[in-house]
């Protein structure tokens, strides 16, 4: 196993025998393009995610092993206003696809909209983070500052960018990155997605993303 450096705070590890837990839901796309192409459509027929109420829950196409409402409330008040009023669809998830890095970036290799990463670890805390950008092998690092990290520990805990850097999203075939600057990562995920770890408890005010 790789050793970590001492300043990283792991936030779950698992065994063989352990399942990790991680789902990543994105924007569904036929309702994200419909609200793209409206201004060519009549001006008396609206789209339908206008039908919704405001601040209504974001709707899930799929069920979702890890969100409850609660979360769900909680996120959707966070989330970008571009995001809200669209229904949700399950792109990635353990229990079905198995567990790898790979398969992610396979997984929302076709997507144009932002995903929202949750993970539950062995001592069922839930945490995760809004990616502005889907998942992507990248040289470089991409995304905006829409991207934030949260936690239910179990109160409900935002860490959004600080403005200090642009180290939002970076990742290759090893491993993915959310949030850096200081010599670390406001969330790292190994390729098999058994290990992670986040530097955000530490010295917040160094990486992109803070509460």
């Amino acid at each position: 196993m790789k050793l970590l450096p001492d300043h990283f705070k792991v936030f779950y590890f698992t065994s063989d025998c352990v399942e990790p837990y991680v789902e990543i839901i994105a924007l569904k796309e036929s309702k994200r393009r419909q609200s793209l192409c409206s201004s060519l459509d009549s001006v008396e027929e609206e789209p339908e995610y206008l039908e919704e109420a405001e601040g209504a829950l974001p709707v899930l196409c799929d069920h979702s092993q890890l969100l409850g409402d609660h979360h769900l409330e909680k996120l959707a008040a966070h989330m970008p206003a571009r995001t809200q009023g669209y229904p949700w669809q399950l792109v990635y998830s353990t229990a079905i696809h198995g567990s790898s890095l790979k398969t992610i970036y396979r997984n929302t290799a076709s997507l144009d909209s932002p995903v929202l990463l949750v993970i539950k670890d062995m001592h069922n805390k839930v945490f995760g983070a809004f990616s502005s950008d889907p998942f992507k092998v990248s040289k470089y690092c991409y995304g905006t500052g829409e991207t934030f990290l949260f936690s239910f520990n179990p109160d409900f805990q935002i860490y959004r960018w600080s403005g200090e850097n642009s180290y939002f999203v970076s990742g290759n075939l090893e491993s993915l990155h959310i949030g850096g600057g200081g010599g670390g990562f406001g969330l790292w995920l190994d390729t098999d997605l058994y290990h992670g770890s986040s530097f955000l408890s530490h010295v917040p005010q160094c990486v992109a993303l803070q509460t």
